[in-house]
């Protein structure tokens, strides 16, 4: 079970906190293209709503990353899953796959 856990810890290291640290710098690269839009539009006095949307859609993209780091952060603490978001490391408790018993047949005897 050891070698599951690397394999999420890098998932999670050199995937998933790369994806999100990407989408979320997007986010805020369109809210300050649509922050030049803007204000470009108002020297000219032409019509800024295009400005506006870039805007909106650069924090709502932020938000919903942002949102997407907490729900991970409340998940694992909820459920005690050890995954640092910092480091990205996964550290499962593997202590209670002792007590697993393997399934039985049809029959009700274990093979």
């Amino acid at each position: 079970m050891n070698v599951a856990g690397e394999l999420i810890g890098r998932l999670v290291k050199y995937i998933i906190n790369p994806a999100i640290l990407l989408i979320f710098t997007a986010g805020f690269l369109l809210f300050l293209w649509g922050l030049v839009v803007f204000i470009f539009k108002l020297e000219e006095g032409g019509d800024h709503k295009e400005g506006k949307n870039h805007m909106l859609y650069g924090l709502i993209g932020m938000l919903v990353m942002v949102s997407v780091g907490g729900i991970i952060a409340i998940l694992s603490n909820t459920f005690d899953l050890r995954v640092d978001p910092k480091s990205g490391t996964y550290n499962p408790d593997l202590s209670r796959m002792d007590n697993v018993l393997p399934a039985a047949n049809f029959f009700g005897s274990v093979r």
